[in-house]
């Protein structure tokens, strides 16, 4: 039985989570396609290039995602900061097929995180 998007866009999280880019690589079919406003990459290569990059860019970061699903597509919606970077508007699709992922578009900006300075409590 094949899975739905909704069970391989939550196990795509997981293994996300491990960093492992054959383990991440593994949701996806072996003609995928991974799409940036710069390039598009294919394969599984590809998919390893660009998931590498975007993990390069944003390690160990605290991700804040509003997925909406329409049938064999997925709009994803995320935020995610670490301590020296952010993006504040990023937005992924998803195309699944047989239970994998078989395109990805990714576009992001990657900014400087301010450090925020705790507010210091006033007194009469």
């Amino acid at each position: 039985m094949s899975r739905t998007p909704q069970e391989v866009f939550a196990d795509h999280g997981k293994r996300l989570g491990t960093g492992d880019l054959g383990l991440i690589t593994a949701n996806y079919t072996e003609d995928a396609v991974f799409v940036t406003p710069g390039r598009t990459l294919t394969g599984h290569q590809g998919v390893r290039e660009g998931i590498g990059r975007l993990l390069a860019d944003l390690p160990d970061a605290d991700w804040q995602l509003t997925p909406r699903f329409a049938g064999d597509v997925l709009l994803l919606q995320w935020t995610a900061t670490t301590p020296a970077h952010e993006v504040t508007d990023g937005v992924d699709t998803f195309v699944f097929r047989d239970g994998l992922i078989s395109a990805q578009t990714v576009r992001y900006t990657l900014s400087p995180r301010t450090p925020r300075t705790p507010r210091t409590p006033r007194t009469a």
